[in-house]
């Protein structure tokens, strides 16, 4: 069963900022998966169909081909 997603987004929910957090875990997997870091991307269209203006959708994607193994030592996630 699909969900209407754009009954479930509210003004309120407009208000805010929508991230999107792109991130693959190594550089040989942002060269190897690259339908997958398309996708990511895409989410950004996918906010943008839902109602975020463009101003209000911020892609982190400084993490690309670092360990999530350590939060500290990825500045995307900290933001």
């Amino acid at each position: 069963m699909a969900v209407d997603l754009q009954q479930k987004v509210t003004a309120s929910h407009l208000t805010r900022d929508a991230y999107v957090y792109i991130r693959q875990s190594t550089i040989r997997q942002v060269f190897e998966n690259t339908e997958s870091t398309k996708r990511q991307y895409a989410l950004r269209d996918k906010a943008a169909a839902l109602g975020w203006k463009g101003d209000k959708i911020i892609v982190i994607d400084s993490d690309l081909g670092q360990s999530g193994a350590q939060a500290s030592d990825r500045e995307g996630f900290r933001h």
